[in-house]
């Protein structure tokens, strides 16, 4: 296992399956869907195969993401505990966006304000976020489980480190919006090619 910064080189071989974590707020579907059209391939959000209409959880949603897993390519959002590594085991290379706090919760907040007045990015399932103000009586509020969840994401990623079950992975640790924008101009660059 190799863990890389921004600069770091990718393997030779052109990457074809590739995943990317972070929380809520690090920008986790916009890559995915970035690398996605890089790649040449359609972009299936993750929330599309978890969430149904009136945040149900679809039933076949673990059957879904392990067909769609099945593929040859494809970059996806590293999310839905029961199938982690089942996907982990398949990946060729990790994004890894450990973005500060301060950032995410910024980018949570404005994206909520802006769900909320109809220009923001979609839900899966046609679902629709709580207003911001119901964050004071709303225990699942976005904002709060953004807040508890950043450090959780970064633990996960630790362990597959730590537990260093994949050898093979490539891990891309990138800190910050420059960075993500340094990786994909370098190193994914020259891995498309």
């Amino acid at each position: 296992m190799r863990i890389i910064g921004p600069d770091g080189p990718l393997p030779e071989q052109r990457i074809r399956r590739v995943a990317v974590a972070g929380p809520a707020g690090s920008g986790k579907s916009t890559l995915a869907r970035t690398l996605c059209e890089r790649m040449g391939l359609p972009f299936v959000e993750f929330e599309s195969f978890f969430h149904g209409p009136g945040w149900t959880v679809r039933e076949t949603w673990q059957a879904d993401v392990l067909k769609f897993l099945d593929g040859d390519e494809w970059a996806i959002e590293w999310q839905g505990e029961q199938v982690r590594e089942q996907m982990t085991g398949r990946l060729d290379v990790l994004v890894w966006l450990d973005h500060p706090r301060v950032l995410t919760m910024t980018r949570v907040v404005i994206r909520t304000l802006k769900r909320r007045v109809g220009r923001g990015s979609k839900i899966a399932g046609g679902n629709v976020e709580g207003p911001l103000h119901t964050f004071f009586t709303d225990p699942g509020h976005i904002v709060k489980l953004a807040w508890r969840y950043h450090p959780m994401i970064r633990a996960r990623v630790r362990k597959v480190i730590d537990e260093h079950r994949h050898p093979d992975l490539v891990i891309v640790r990138l800190r910050g919006q420059r960075q993500v924008d340094r990786w994909l101009r370098g190193p994914l660059a020259w891995n498309l090619r």
